[in-house]
């Protein structure tokens, strides 16, 4: 909520310093304004603008094309760094294309240019300010990276991969394979999680629940098994074990890493199915929730 109030005051800022050429402005007849602010507007005008559009929409389409090809067929390593280029790509376009039509529509002089300044801001102020928020929140993200194109990140309830970075929001695809489109703007308020940031690697964290008396050694001893036996696993970063005691039994989280972080819902389904399989050998014994749950009632 601070940084709302603070790009609130920045617009208010704005407005005040512009009062003056606001005055200024309602002092000339409406019949100036148009000869003051823009250039003879023709049809050949008209149709570069257009152009102009056309050409940077067909650009971004194209990089972002690109982009995602050479990204699936670079090694693995270069992938995210490939997909993370795609952002500035676009912010580049756009910026140019801005620039092309404010100087074939505008005259940029120097005291026009801050009263078309200050009457934008005070339009996106009142007008656009959700829209706006995005847009700065977005540019801000691009400098602080609190998520990236092939981070695997949680917003508020969606969890999944980005697989687009907008000028206005992201996408996130989830393991379900639903796109999600979240403003950029939900970085003021949300928390955002990130399991990888910018890595090929993201933890993944599996469960196993076994009754009191199991054999704890040889229970660790199998989940390490399964994590350095699957093909998934990345062998350079630990593997851990850790308990924790419930009521009802004795939780084991296997944390480890898979290759790659697209691999996390299959890695983890490959570590249960060896894991149980090692269990079901060893007969080990997993916790009666019935049983606990009398217990803890008497």
């Amino acid at each position: 909520m601070r940084k709302i109030t603070i790009f609130g005051g920045f617009w208010l800022g704005v407005l005040l310093s512009l009062s003056p050429v606001l005055v200024l402005a309602q002092d000339e007849s409406s019949e100036d304004l148009p000869n003051q602010f823009l250039t003879d507007i023709t049809p050949q005008k008209i149709l570069y603008g257009v152009l102009a559009i056309l050409v940077a929409y067909g650009s971004i389409y194209i990089i972002q094309a690109i982009a995602n090809w050479i990204s699936e067929r670079v090694p693995r390593r270069f992938r995210l760094i490939t997909k993370q280029s795609i952002p500035f790509w676009k912010a580049l376009i756009l910026l140019i294309t801005a620039s092309y039509l404010a100087n074939l529509f505008l005259k940029l002089s120097e005291s026009n240019l801050v009263a078309v300044t200050g009457t934008i801001a005070v339009a996106l102020g009142f007008a656009f300010k959700d829209y706006a928020s995005s847009v700065i929140a977005g540019v801000i993200a691009l400098f602080e990276a609190p998520y990236r194109v092939g981070d695997r990140v949680k917003v508020a309830d969606h969890y999944g991969e980005v697989v687009s970075y907008g000028l206005r929001a992201i996408q996130i695809q989830t393991p379900d394979d639903n796109l999600i489109t979240i403003p950029h703007n939900k970085t003021w308020t949300e928390p955002i999680s990130n399991a990888n940031s910018g890595e090929l690697e993201a933890q993944v964290a599996t469960d196993f629940y076994f009754s009191h008396e199991v054999d704890v050694e040889k229970v660790i001893q199998i989940l390490y098994q399964a994590a350095y036996s699957s093909k998934y696993t990345q062998l350079k970063l630990p593997i851990v074990v850790v308990l924790q005691e419930k009521i009802w039994g004795t939780q084991f989280k296997l944390r480890c890493y898979p290759i790659d972080a697209r691999d996390e819902f299959i890695y983890k389904t490959d570590l249960i199915r060896r894991a149980k399989a090692a269990f079901a050998y060893e007969k080990l014994s997993y916790p009666n929730i019935l049983q606990s749950k009398i217990t803890e009632e008497d």
